[in-house]
């Protein structure tokens, strides 16, 4: 998770004066990729932390954009309404493939 959020820092830190367009829409492939990968059953806490943690770089970066602030919280919030980003949910129950691989218990 920690090298996830290293490299999105980084690509954040260097296009972040690109349109929010284009920032949003590599925001939202790399969480879908992300929780494609991650989300099953019990995985659901860090996945959630995960998403917390790319709104929070968000909101750093993008209001790094010029010499004043772009936003304040309330204004972000609105600006995630207009670009959301995806929720995290569950993929794979681990649970349910317990009864596919009996055959290894």
């Amino acid at each position: 998770m920690r090298a996830k959020l290293h490299q999105i820092k980084i690509w954040l830190k260097e296009n972040r004066t690109k349109s929010a367009d284009l920032i949003m829409d590599r925001i939202r492939r790399s969480l879908i990729g992300y929780y494609n990968y991650y989300c099953i059953t019990d995985n659901s806490p860090t996945v959630d932390l995960f998403c917390d943690c790319i709104r929070k770089l968000l909101y750093k970066w993008l209001n790094r954009r010029s010499q004043k602030k772009s936003f304040n919280w309330e204004k972000f919030v609105l600006f995630l309404k207009k670009f959301p980003l995806p929720r995290p949910r569950v993929k794979v129950s681990i649970y349910d493939l317990r009864n596919h691989i009996t055959y290894i218990l």
